[in-house]
């Protein structure tokens, strides 16, 4: 199977620091972490307009739904990783709430990347330049 590209936000430490907690959970390495910022994210991101290619994470998931965004991502992301079927059974059945949820977040990344310790953040960019490759 090909590695699903996971795009983020690469200015946001929040963004990054999440996406390592990802990262670490996905043992059998399935995701790939790609900027929105790069080239490769701008290729994949054609479809959505440039100015809502920042507002959310994406996913992009060959033989299913494609590019899937923000709270609409959760459930086939968390299919991927090792016991993630029932969180991502959850977030299909409550799509406004996890989309909600996914929003709020997302807003408010600025103040919760505050909360995330230094070597959180540091951890995860590791692990993202690490899983870039």
């Amino acid at each position: 199977m090909d590695r699903v590209p996971i795009l983020y936000d690469d200015e946001c430490n929040f963004c990054r620091a999440t996406l390592g907690l990802l990262l670490a959970w996905d043992r059998k390495r399935r995701l790939r972490p790609v900027a929105i910022q790069s080239e490769e994210g701008t290729k994949l991101l054609a479809e959505i307009p440039e100015e809502e290619r920042l507002l959310s994470a994406h996913a992009v998931i060959s033989g299913g739904p494609g590019v899937v965004s923000g709270g609409a991502a959760a459930g086939p992301v968390l299919r991927l990783l090792p016991g993630g079927a029932p969180l991502a059974d959850l977030a299909d059945r409550v799509p406004s709430v996890t989309d909600r949820s996914y929003r709020w977040v997302a807003e408010n990344r600025e103040r919760l990347s505050r909360l995330v310790p230094a070597v959180l953040k540091d951890r995860a960019g590791g692990l993202v330049r690490e899983r870039s490759k």
